[in-house]
């Protein structure tokens, strides 16, 4: 049996599915401060399991390390219950503030997420206290160029979003839409190995503490996604698809169509290719019958369904 993780006082880990990034409790006694809400599908459950820690305190502050919609989509809801203060990394505060759904992803993605707003912003290098336990904000770009990790040196407890998991990392999104941002996914691994990280808690997953072992595992991806980009862009495809399959649960095979012809990122990943096919919609097509024959998705009566 593996040792308990030294996660230190006053912090909860409500590890979700793929779709709801985990949610990370910091309660100073008084109040409390959540990292990451999940997506908006779940945003009732994530309202349900906090009610349940807190009783009746209240949620005060919320931090996001990214805004993608599986790690933001449940602020709407926690703001309407208890107006928490909400805070965002510094380079994606100005299309809060816009509510500018392609320069926060939702459009490009067509992923949904409720509208929020923000109160503050976390900028690298600075410190969030929360109680008696300090968080450094690290810069975690490459998933995202503007996400951030939470550090606690005292503890050794890193919260690295999508930045490493214990079986890699998050799609690197730039990529998808010609960015160079490989590099950048080295350099915040780079990055976490100077750290006397103890126990990572990731964006997704359970909490680890075999951070070599994550590291190494994370490098081996990231060398054969360079080696091949190909890969990483059937990949990413995929993980689109998956996702809204996740958030319909089941839909219609010509609406599943209509939403692969009409997802801006869905189109570069296609571009990025070389235009495979010749065009996006048999291509889309051979994309969907691919994880339908490899089990990811079931079509059955003109219905498709997620797995």
């Amino acid at each position: 049996m593996n040792p308990p993780l030294p996660l230190g006082p006053g912090l909860h880990v409500l590890e979700r599915g793929w779709l709801s990034s985990n949610n990370v409790l910091l309660d100073d006694g008084d109040g409390a401060t959540l990292v990451d809400t999940g997506h908006s599908v779940h945003a009732e459950q994530t309202l349900a399991l906090l009610r349940g820690l807190l009783g009746p305190r209240p949620l005060r502050r919320v931090l996001n390390t990214h805004l993608h919609s599986d790690h933001c989509g449940g602020n709407a809801t926690l703001q309407r219950v208890w107006a928490p203060q909400t805070f965002v990394p510094v380079g994606s505060w100005d299309a809060v503030q816009r509510w500018d759904v392609q320069a926060l992803s939702y459009g490009p993605t067509g992923q949904r997420c409720d509208r929020y707003t923000a109160q503050g912003s976390l900028q690298a290098g600075e410190t969030v206290r929360v109680g008696r336990r300090q968080w450094q904000v690290l810069a975690a770009p490459g998933h995202d160029p503007r996400s951030v990790m939470l550090f606690d040196a005292e503890h050794g407890v890193l919260i690295s979003a999508d930045a490493l998991w214990e079986h890699g990392f998050g799609v690197v999104f730039p990529e998808l839409d010609g960015d160079d941002a490989f590099d950048d996914v080295g350099r915040v691994l780079d990055l976490i190995e100077t750290l006397p990280v103890r126990c990572v808690i990731p964006g997704h997953g359970a909490p680890f503490g075999d951070v070599a072992g994550a590291l190494q595992r994370a490098r081996t991806r990231l060398d054969g996604f360079r080696s091949d980009p190909l890969r990483h862009l059937r990949h990413g495809a995929r993980v689109l698809l998956k996702y809204h399959l996740m958030e319909e649960r089941q839909q219609p095979l010509p609406a599943v169509r209509e939403w692969l012809a009409a997802t801006p990122l869905v189109a570069s990943i296609w571009r990025q290719m070389g235009r495979p096919m010749g065009a996006l919609a048999p291509w889309a097509e051979q994309l969907l019958q691919d994880m339908v024959a490899s089990g990811t998705l079931q079509l059955k009566d003109g219905e498709v369904f997620d797995l």
